[in-house]
């Protein structure tokens, strides 16, 4: 199963990401948590403590296997190995960090780029892992034929208008794109009334709505001696409706 998970900067996408993660994890899948997004913070929600290097800064990797600036290059690298040698593995769970897509005004097909588009397209479509992409509130790691390949697009919004409107423009983006399934997930709900607002606002199928959590930004997804954060009650249920849909 392929996911990917976007909406506005703030929502909780990440600590969703990251509790998904876990729980497909923790029910036997082999998983690879990938931190398509910049401003992410996934492998800290994962427990992993180590300096991660983005894998759009391996130069030399890029050089050999994609050619270099300015030079003729390819479009479709071998990067299978990439995957194997560069992921951090912590509890079933396999980590790699994309960093940034490079701008169009720096060459929309650099070989960064093409490199970048070359491990989404080996893990959506030669690997049978769970694969769980933490995106942007864009979808620029995706191209459209990878858009297509992706399972579901999961939209985690939060009870605000402009949170909502967000969502709207990703929903549209994404549709455009080929994915076939959107689910959207409410999150930092703090009454019955954003509740609704949420029921009542979001542009499609919602698979969670999940309360406020004020103690994650100290604790993580930690639960050890603890009772579990409501987000990972959450991402059991939204496990569980993912895979009853497969």
């Amino acid at each position: 199963m392929k996911l990917a998970i976007s909406g506005k900067g703030g929502t909780g996408k990440t600590t969703l990401s990251a509790g998904l993660a876990q729980v497909f994890a923790s029910e036997g899948y082999r998983v690879y948590a990938i931190d398509a997004d910049p401003d992410a913070n996934l492998a800290s929600m994962l427990g992993i403590t180590e300096k991660v290097k983005p894998l759009i800064d391996l130069e030399e990797i890029i050089a050999e296997r994609v050619g270099e600036k300015g030079g003729i290059f390819t479009l479709n690298p071998q990067v299978d190995d990439i995957l194997e040698n560069y992921a951090i593995e912590k509890d079933g769970i396999n980590f790699l960090r994309m960093g940034s897509i490079k701008a169009a005004s720096s060459a929309c097909y650099c070989p960064e780029n093409s490199f970048l588009r070359s491990i989404i397209n080996s893990l959506v479509f030669s690997r049978d892992e769970v694969v769980i992409m933490d995106m942007g509130a864009g979808i620029e790691h995706l191209t459209r034929g990878t858009a297509a390949g992706v399972d579901w697009m999961l939209v985690v919004c939060e009870p605000s208008r402009i949170s909502i409107e967000t969502a709207e423009v990703i929903d549209g983006l994404v549709r455009e794109a080929g994915v076939s399934k959107v689910g959207f997930i409410g999150n930092k709900i703090r009454s019955d009334r954003e509740r609704a607002f949420l029921r009542e606002n979001l542009p499609g199928e919602i698979l969670a709505l999940v309360d406020y959590d004020d103690s994650l930004l100290e604790r993580g997804l930690a639960t050890a001696g603890k009772e579990e954060p409501p987000v990972l009650a959450e991402a059991r249920t939204i496990f569980e409706a993912l895979t009853r849909e497969a």
